[in-house]
């Protein structure tokens, strides 16, 4: 299942997400994973919170990191959840890229919740992402 937690700079959405990790984390019995661009959260996750950034491999497009999001899956059965912070930045803020990638991942994700922090206006967002709001 693929939710998305969506506004403009500064509104929250990333303490939105780490509050959904911390009050997850008792209830998951796999493993929880995000990923995100920057190191930023290192102090905000807990340790047991398996931590990617996307910048020390190098992804950006579309593709990459849809490759990228697949290894990651295949590495370890045991993944719950995914969370993902600032995609459009790992986009290049390109929105149809956005689209074309959760058509890509919603079949990876059928037994996962995958979460993605969204900066952008929800009039902005494309008919195909919205469905996943």
């Amino acid at each position: 299942m693929i939710k998305l937690i969506v506004g403009n700079k500064g509104t929250g959405k990333t303490k939105v997400m780490v509050d959904m990790i911390n009050e997850n984390l008792p209830q998951v019995k796999g493993n929880i994973v995000c990923i995100e661009k920057g190191m930023q959260l290192t102090h905000n996750i807990p340790t047991s919170v398996r931590l990617i950034d996307v910048d020390e491999f190098k992804i950006k497009g579309c593709k990459r990191f849809y490759g990228f999001f697949a290894g990651v899956c295949a590495s370890n059965y045991d993944i719950e959840q995914i969370y993902v912070d600032g995609i459009l930045k790992v986009l290049e803020h390109d929105m149809e890229d956005f689209g074309e990638l959760l058509a890509k991942i919603e079949p990876l994700t059928a037994d996962k919740l995958v979460v993605f922090t969204v900066s952008a206006d929800v009039e902005e967002l494309p008919e195909e992402v919205k469905k996943y709001m």
